[in-house]
């Protein structure tokens, strides 16, 4: 068992031993080198637009055995190309490629993916500055581009 050091001129050596262990800590780690922000397609933020590149089917994780709906998008300010979910119903049905959707996070423990759907962290909200949910129920109508 190792032995805190003491003395005069200790001091140093009791710092330099605390920001060694303080990075062997995951969280700290991530929190000290800003990995979080780096790793996020959104850069922070918790909205952002993206334009559908195509619409595909993600399969889910055991016991289930669905095929989940999503989409491939491109975010607008970036380029990046992440995957989305389609939420509901029928949500297939209202999006179409080419089409201009705000994406937020689904909100996974630690910002990580919810539910059965493996690597999906993100999730359409409007298609084309309209609700989805307002276009999946019927009472609103899709706007022409």
């Amino acid at each position: 068992m190792s032995k805190k050091s003491q003395g005069m001129n200790a001091a140093k050596k009791l710092m330099k031993k605390r920001a060694v262990s303080r990075l062997k800590n995951k969280n700290f780690k991530r929190k000290f080198y800003g990995l979080r922000i780096k790793s996020d397609p959104l850069k922070g933020s918790s909205q952002a637009k993206a334009i559908v590149i195509e619409k595909i089917q993600r399969e889910a994780k055991q016991p289930n055995s669905a095929m989940r709906k999503c989409a491939k998008v491109q975010l607008v300010k970036n380029g990046k190309q992440v995957t989305a979910y389609l939420p509901g119903d029928g949500a297939t049905k209202v999006i179409d490629e080419h089409d201009e959707v705000l994406i937020e996070c689904i909100g996974g423990k630690m910002g990580r993916s919810k539910g059965d759907i493996s690597g999906v962290r993100l999730t359409v909200i409007k298609v084309n500055d309209q609700s989805l949910l307002g276009l999946r129920t019927g009472k609103i109508q899709k706007a022409r581009k």
